[in-house]
């Protein structure tokens, strides 16, 4: 039996069912396997004193423990400082971890640390793990790396984190690659799964076409490219999901080019909303400035629906064929002609599903064991 204790401050709760979904997806699929036993501690980051103001009040409120879709969660706090710039993250959750797992760990002898985001989770894994002598293996999403990674006060603390972790996981090759750039080892690519039964083509109701583009309203997420492309495609509707700082200048954007018809700002979806949404549109548009290798992405694919999207992270090591959609420049133009040819040639619903029928979360999951045993096995040796 492999004891897994899965370490991830991205991880869903009560205030934020979609945040890392992805993380409780593949925790639950690791869990679902016979030979593993699966602990999950999902720390939550709460300024010191500042737990009453509005956007820490839901996670101050979280229980300190809970079963979560048949997980069982520990949501320890640990204190944030703003305006550091992450400097001290690290360091705060150590030390908020190391009596909860020492509890833990006495009626779970845990046998590794899944580290299932790189910062400030990966510094903190490889100190426990020594701690507790045990080995630890991060993953590396996109975000992680591409920000935390190269920011001034935290980069050297990813770098070494991955040069000291007993093993490293990537959603994508390109991923990995960055991650040699920034003086980290190599990771092993590990792709992410998609429930192929929820997220799967359907026949859809004869409309006006329909695109949808998914994800945070940041600007690392290009919207605004995407509804300019829209906006050069009369007759064309486009959905946004996604909630976040930048709805204010997208309501605008979407006011001034005078397509308020057509673009629709549709908020925070719900995971669970999410197949038909991707079912009922032709095309899902995308234009991210990084990624690792975007859920949104396999999502739509499994739905029969092509992409369009940036070279940002692994988009062509999934995007390798017309049937997938297009990897194009970030400008509108190059949006516009890319969801104009797929509305005009929409390749066959089956042909997109097939291009990614190997994943899965039942795949994801047997490889995650395998690379955890064998960390557990290389440390016995």
């Amino acid at each position: 039996m492999l004891r897994v204790l899965t370490l991830s401050t991205l991880f869903p709760d009560a205030g934020r069912p979609n945040f890392g979904v992805f993380v409780e997806r593949q925790t639950a699929a690791l869990a679902a396997l016979p030979e593993v036993e699966v602990r999950v501690v999902a720390p939550v980051g709460v300024p010191p004193g500042l737990g009453w103001l509005p956007r820490y009040r839901a996670l101050a409120g979280l229980p300190p423990r809970e079963s979560w879709h048949g997980l069982s969660v520990e949501r320890p706090r640990f204190a944030v400082v703003p305006g550091a710039g992450g400097r001290f993250h690290a360091g705060s959750l150590i030390h908020a971890l190391r009596p909860v797992l020492a509890r833990v760990r006495r009626d779970f002898a845990f046998d590794v640390i899944d580290a299932s985001f790189f910062f400030p989770d990966g510094p903190a894994a490889v100190a426990l793990g020594r701690h507790f002598g045990v080995p630890v293996s991060i993953k590396a999403r996109g975000a992680d790396i591409h920000h935390w990674g190269r920011a001034p006060a935290t980069r050297d603390q990813v770098r070494a984190a991955g040069q000291a972790a007993d093993g490293l996981l990537a959603v994508s090759q390109a991923l990995s690659d960055d991650m040699v750039a920034l003086g980290l080892p190599p990771a092993r690519v590990h792709r992410t799964g998609v429930d192929q039964g929820r997220f799967r083509p359907v026949e859809r109701v004869p409309g006006p076409p329909h695109v949808v583009s998914l994800g945070a309203l940041i600007p690392r997420k290009g919207h605004e490219v995407v509804i300019r492309a829209v906006a050069r495609l009369p007759g064309v509707r486009l959905t946004v999901a996604g909630e976040g700082p930048e709805r204010r200048a997208l309501d605008g954007l979407i006011a001034t080019l005078g397509v308020g018809d057509r673009v629709r700002l549709a908020g925070s979806v719900p995971h669970d909303a999410l197949p038909a949404l991707l079912q009922g549109a032709d095309v899902m548009a995308l234009a991210s400035a990084s990624e690792g290798l975007a859920n949104a992405w396999v999502e739509a694919l499994a739905c029969g629906t092509p992409v369009v999207v940036t070279d940002a992270g692994g988009a062509r090591e999934l995007v390798r064929c017309h049937a997938a959609g297009r990897v194009v420049a970030r400008d509108a133009d190059a949006f516009a002609t890319a969801i104009g040819e797929l509305l005009a040639a929409p390749p066959p619903r089956k042909a997109v599903r097939a291009t990614v029928a190997d994943y899965s979360w039942q795949r994801n999951a047997r490889d995650l064991h395998a690379h955890l045993a064998a960390l557990v096995s290389a440390r016995a040796r």
